[in-house]
């Protein structure tokens, strides 16, 4: 059995209680180095195998669960954040459907969901943003045409970009040619619920300066959109003027 689980954002403590299980159950822990908390690994039982797979390819990685597999052992593969965001992880069950492999999946607290937590941001504003649009700028990796950036800036929505730090002077130009204004709200959040997690705002324009004057070029999420700003409508839900399912209206 395998099961693909969802390390959280960064904290170890944010993963979720099933997730810990499976770490303190699994006879063979495949984890992503690169991004995955190492701390997550002090969960594991000491007979416990552990391969890093940021020195692996897709291959290596099949060949170890199905060697676990055949010695009955349990496997977990790790992945950071969510394993549904840019995880890589269909390839890898479409591999195991072919070896006749079972598996689960477990999810994890995405990275998004911790830049939110760090902005003390609701992403979803009445009158603001009622959408969040996850991507990424196109580099070695390609991206479909139909989602490039100023396709996507286009809908004004709040935007979460994803492994687009080392980009941002083009992703600026992008955003800002999809519609955006240059003084649009915009974030930087580094390492999102690690301990040495960072925020800095700002605005569209200054994304790239930002990230250069704090010398930030890797691991960190973009958040653009006027839900930064602080201004938005009253939600319905909790209007003591608005009926719902569970009460009526004060007249």
């Amino acid at each position: 059995m395998v099961d693909f689980v969802g390390a959280g954002s960064g904290a170890a403590d944010l993963i979720t209680v099933r997730g810990k299980r499976l770490l303190e159950e699994a006879d063979v822990i495949i984890y992503a180095g690169s991004l995955v908390n190492p701390a997550l690994l002090d969960y594991k039982k000491e007979s416990c195998q552990v391969h890093n797979s940021a020195y692996m390819t897709l291959e290596e990685v099949i060949q170890t669960i199905k060697e676990a597999e055949e010695s009955g052992k349990r496997t977990v593969r790790l992945h950071t954040g969510d394993p549904c965001l840019y995880g890589a992880i269909r390839e890898q069950m479409d591999e195991l459907d072919k070896l006749g492999i079972p598996y689960e999946v477990c999810p994890g607290v995405s990275s998004f969901c911790g830049a939110a937590a760090a902005l003390h941001a609701e992403y979803t504003l009445p009158d603001v943003s009622q959408s969040v649009i996850i991507t990424r700028m196109a580099g070695r990796t390609a991206v479909p045409e139909k989602e490039e950036i100023a396709k996507l800036a286009s809908h004004q929505a709040t935007m979460v970009i994803f492994l687009s730090t080392g980009m941002l002077k083009a992703l600026e130009e992008r955003l800002m040619a999809g519609g955006y204004s240059e003084d649009t709200p915009a974030a930087i959040v580094y390492k999102a619920t690690w301990p040495d997690e960072k925020v800095f705002r700002c605005k569209v324009s200054t994304l790239s300066e930002t990230a250069e004057k704090y010398q930030i070029t890797k691991t960190a999420l973009i958040v653009v959109g006027k839900v930064l700003d602080g201004e938005y409508s009253r939600s319905e839900l909790y209007n003591p003027a608005f009926t719902t399912e569970f009460r009526r209206a004060v007249e």
